[in-house]
Order: structure tokens, then sequence, then C-alpha cells
């Protein structure tokens, strides 16, 4: 799971991308090491009427739409032949549909997307405003998954049919809302390999950072030493799940009093 792909991105962002060189290196490895890349929906439907993958699967994706996937991931990309799948937060693309001031950085325009298309990557879904979905009462959230679907296949002319969730938050609830929006499979964080037994609307995804070294890419990518990488992030999430969880009581609790 990546970000933003650049040199100097905004601070808010910076943690969570990765320099243009650093990606270079890490796809270069992919490929030496044998790795195919499929597509969200090339892995869920493998999963799902059981057909073989490619030999190494490995799933690239990009969350929110930064302009540096287009600049500087899409050359390195097409130089490889590998796919990708880019999940865009539709209120944030530059463009028609742009919420002033929302965006965390640079993003893509439409454009820009329909470059990505053509260069073979699948997008996805991301929300429509980057909320914390499980927070949402129930008429927001079917906002937020199905107005972005909206405006992709408006823009696209086909309409999406994997999602991320942002900030990698669900629950039953919300997983229910974007299947009923049409979504046939969507992508968590959780930081481990994707297994078939997760199901397709909780498929999860190792995060790349800025800090992540080529020596922790290769052994991420191989499987080996990923709980102990990721054994605080895991640790925090569980943590602030239970606090978002005792949140949203509180609030419905108060809109029912109202």
């Amino acid at each position: 799971m990546y970000h933003a792909i650049g040199h100097a991105p905004a601070a808010s962002i910076r943690a969570f991308s990765v320099s243009p060189e650093m990606f270079a290196d890490q796809m270069s490895l992919l490929a030496e090491r044998g790795f195919t890349p499929v597509s969200t929906t090339c892995l869920a439907a493998a999963w799902r009427d059981g057909s073989p993958l490619p030999h190494h699967p490995v799933l690239i994706t990009f969350d929110d739409g930064y302009e540096g996937v287009r600049q500087h991931a899409l050359p390195v990309l097409h130089q490889h032949g590998f796919t990708t799948t880019v999940f865009v937060t539709t209120g944030w693309l530059r463009g028609p549909y742009e919420i002033d001031g929302a965006a965390l950085d640079t993003m893509l325009d439409w454009d820009q997307v329909h470059e990505l298309v053509a260069e073979g990557a699948e997008i996805g879904g991301h929300s429509h405003t980057h909320p914390q979905l499980d927070q949402l009462p129930d008429d927001l959230l079917q906002y937020e998954v199905e107005h972005c679907r909206e405006l992709v296949t408006e823009q696209l002319g086909v309409p999406p049919v994997s999602f991320a969730y942002p900030y990698g938050y669900s629950n039953r609830r919300v997983r229910r809302a974007v299947r009923a929006a049409g979504y046939a499979q969507s992508l968590a964080v959780g930081n481990a390999l994707a297994d078939p037994c997760q199901g397709p609307y909780a498929l999860r995804r190792i995060t790349v950072r800025r800090g992540t070294s080529t020596a922790e890419f290769a052994r991420l990518v191989e499987g080996r030493a990923v709980a102990r990488t990721f054994a605080v992030d895991r640790a925090l999430t569980k943590g602030y799940a239970l606090l978002r969880g005792s949140r949203r009581f509180v609030r419905k609790a108060a809109r029912a009093r109202v």
C-alpha cells in the first residue's frame, strides 16, 4: 500500500510517502525476484472462482490519488510491465468535484486518471471526502461510497468494482454499505499478507513508508517478519478501534435523545 510518491511531499503526508528513487528500487526488486503484479479485481476474482494466480502474485496499490503516482510511479510501472490499482478520493482530485482545501497535497486531475487507465491501471473508489467511514451515520456512509462510485463512473464510463477504506477503518456496517453500493471487493490495511480467508471485503495490505528500507521491503514482500515489523502499529490500531467504537456509541446515543 503506497500513498504519495515524490521528492518533497507535504509534511502531512511525508511519513507515508516514498521517494521516486526508492520506489524504483522496490519495483526493480519485485521484478528481479519474479513477482507478478495483479489488479485488485484479478486477485479477488481468482480467490472467488478458484482460478490460478500467476507465480509470486503481488498487489501494488496507491491510496488517495496523489499526482506523483502519474508523474513518478507510472513510468516505473510501465518499464516493468506492472499493473496497479489506484484508489481515488473523488473530492480531492483536481477538477469539477474538487473540495477546496481538502486535499493533503497535489492530487491527480481527471485527465491524468484517464492516462493511468490507458496504461492498464485499475481505478478503485476511496470515498468522496476521505472520512472515517465507521464513524458516520448511515445516510452519510451511503453517500460517501455511492457518490464516489457515481463520479468515477461518470468520468471513466465504467463503474469501479474495488474499494479501499480510508485510514483502513471498517466494520460490518461499513462493509455491508460498500457491498450494497456495488463494489465487488474492498481493501483494508491490517499490515499483514492478504489471504482468501479474510473475505473479499476485508483484504489486508502492508504499508510502505518513507522509512521502509530496501532490506525491510525485501523481507516484507517475502512474508518474513511482518508481524514483528508492525507489532506497534497493530497494538495502536486495536486500541484506537475501541476508542472509535465508543465515540460512535456516544454520538448515536446523543442523537437518540434529541
